[in-house]
């Protein structure tokens, strides 16, 4: 059996409607400006795009970003086809505004033949081994002995 509403819920209810009604959003007719679709590129436009990025990549291979490069000088050749590079950087403090030099030192992958005190570019590659990621491209200046 429905149960019967008492009079205060009916009440409640008409309040409610009312106010429901008097918050109602008027609807304005506004004419809607047309909108311009952009020309949708076509596969043959797609094919050329293409085309022109891999122009100067050789075939099949995807376009790549630039890697990393660093100039630093070799502080260590102990071990075989790898060297160890410290490269300088100046810094300036946050608060005081001194430059401050901070060093960091990079395995690197060696075919060159670089020694101690040579002065060599190295580009960040792909894994090597366990702690080497970078690879000397150029030996810049050799050691005086």
């Amino acid at each position: 059996m429905p149960k019967k509403k008492t009079d205060e819920q009916e009440a409640a209810a008409e309040v409610a409607e009312t106010a429901a009604e008097e918050t109602a959003p008027v609807e304005i007719a506004v004419e809607a400006a047309p909108v311009e679709e952009k020309p949708k590129k076509t596969p043959k436009a797609k094919a050329d795009d293409a085309d022109a990025a891999s122009a100067d990549a050789p075939a099949g291979a995807a376009p790549k970003g630039k890697r990393a490069e660093k100039i630093g000088v070799v502080t260590s050749d102990k071990m075989t086809k790898t060297v160890v590079v410290r490269v300088d950087r100046l810094v300036k403090h946050p608060i005081y505004r001194k430059y401050v030099k901070k060093r960091k030192k990079f395995m690197a992958h060696d075919e060159q033949g670089a020694k101690i005190g040579d002065k060599v570019r190295i580009v960040e590659t792909r894994p090597l081994s366990a702690r080497k990621r970078w690879r000397v491209v150029e030996i810049i200046q050799r050691a005086e002995l």
